[in-house]
């Protein structure tokens, strides 16, 4: 088996995760994926075993590997470890980022703003288009962070965020979801980055996650099913 053939079962099965088609919970046989994804027994092994190890799937002892279960526990011990770490790298990029650096800001935004969000929970492929170009923006903000080992330990918060964000994203119409102008959000955060009020930069980044932290434990929560949480 060719190296190639691993990293592409990895990456479908990866990204079948984090946008939804694979839904948190749902057993993962692996002669199902084989013939749902036309992929070998061997590849899709490695991938589940790679996949656990990074948290996304998880092990029971004879009975094969299920997506990761999403709880309100995780979320919130998540959240706030995302909000110190994202405090951090974003008061180490104000500090070092220079004219290129706003400039992928700048890029970031404006492809951020025109990508349209899906219309229902059954429209994952603009979920998932609306996904990247939110992941591309979160990145250049902190992207000047100047640590390697920082930005690593940012991406697997984020990869880990986007499993429960694509709850809220895929039901944004839903009045639980908390819908808010997200645009707005991450324009004042950017404006905040480039005169380089870090103080402002993190508070507002602060608010903006706790709030998705907010409308995803709402639909999260037995009792919400879509009323008016107030």
């Amino acid at each position: 088996m060719s190296d190639k053939i691993a990293q592409s079962a990895y990456d479908v099965l990866r990204h079948e995760i984090l946008h939804g088609a694979l839904i948190p919970g749902e057993r993962l046989r692996a002669a199902d994926l084989r013939e749902r994804y036309s992929l070998g027994l061997t590849p899709i092994r490695e991938a589940l075993m790679r996949l656990a190890s990074e948290g996304m799937v998880t092990n029971e002892v004879n009975r094969g590997a299920r997506v990761r279960a999403v709880t309100l526990a995780e979320l919130h011990d998540l959240m706030q470890t995302r909000r110190e770490i994202e405090a951090l790298c974003l008061t180490k990029a104000i500090a070092r980022g220079d004219a290129e650096w706003e400039g992928e800001i700048l890029r970031a935004m404006h492809l951020l703003a025109r990508a349209p969000l899906p219309e229902s929970p059954e429209d994952r492929a603009t979920a998932a288009a609306w996904e990247v170009q939110h992941r591309q923006f979160h990145y250049a903000l902190v992207s000047a962070a100047g640590s390697d080992w920082l930005l690593q330990i940012w991406r697997d918060l984020a990869d880990h965020s986007e499993r429960y964000r694509k709850l809220r994203l895929l039901n944004y119409r839903n009045l639980a979801a908390d819908v808010r102008d997200v645009n707005a959000e991450h324009r004042a955060i950017m404006e905040a980055v480039l005169r380089r009020d870090t103080a402002q930069a993190v508070a507002l980044m602060n608010t903006h996650l706790r709030k998705t932290e907010q409308a995803v434990a709402r639909l999260l929560t037995p009792d919400s099913h879509g009323k008016d949480p107030s």
